[in-house]
């Protein structure tokens, strides 16, 4: 309990208000520079869900997510059948959209042939930022963009390659997610952390 208190004390990005849930997100997780493919393509397939949505109704479903997907095994999803998706479509506990559920077993398709040709999607990815995180020093919430040239560039790319549902603000919230951007606000206790 006195953890919980001491964390609520702390200063931290508006934005996660004073849900635990995305406190705990905040917290641990946002902002945390990520090379492990397999979380790199969780955190994509969640972006992608999560357009037109908050990130607080991913973030709740984010168990329904992982079990409905096979714990985000982007070799398996690749392969899901007719019958796979229609039960992916009866699932309720996760976002039921059929073009993000297509575009979810397509996107792992795409996935596996950057790894093929790049060794790996986070090889593929941090190339972009040449293998490290870009640190901006905002000191307000409303100074964080949607979107950017980055964001642009990677979102054309993907697109190029086959991807769905990665327009550049999705993107935008991927690179800020895995750490590519480190967008904590300067006064959060996060910025100098990750």
């Amino acid at each position: 309990m006195k953890q919980n208190t001491f964390r609520m004390n702390k200063i931290r990005c508006a934005w996660c208000g004073n849900d635990p849930l995305y406190m705990e997100y905040h917290d641990t997780e946002w902002g945390v520079p990520l090379y492990d493919d397999a979380k790199l393509f969780e955190f994509l397939i969640l972006e992608t869900f999560q357009a037109g949505l908050s990130w607080i109704t991913i973030l709740r479903k984010r168990e329904n997510f992982r079990k409905a997907f096979d714990q985000f095994n982007y070799k398996k999803i690749a392969n899901y059948n007719e019958a796979k998706f229609e039960e992916l479509l009866q699932d309720a506990g996760i976002i039921r959209n059929k073009l993000k559920i297509k575009a979810t077993i397509s996107n792992a398709v795409a996935f596996m042939e950057i790894q093929k040709e790049f060794g790996s999607f986070s090889t593929y990815i941090w190339s972009f930022t040449k293998g490290k995180p870009i640190i901006n020093k905002w000191k307000y919430l409303k100074e964080l963009p949607a979107t950017t040239k980055l964001s642009d560039e990677i979102s054309k790319d993907l697109k190029k390659r086959g991807f769905k549902f990665v327009g550049s603000t999705v993107i935008y919230a991927h690179i800020q997610a895995t750490g590519m951007v480190n967008d904590h606000i300067t006064e959060c206790f996060r910025y100098h952390e990750v």
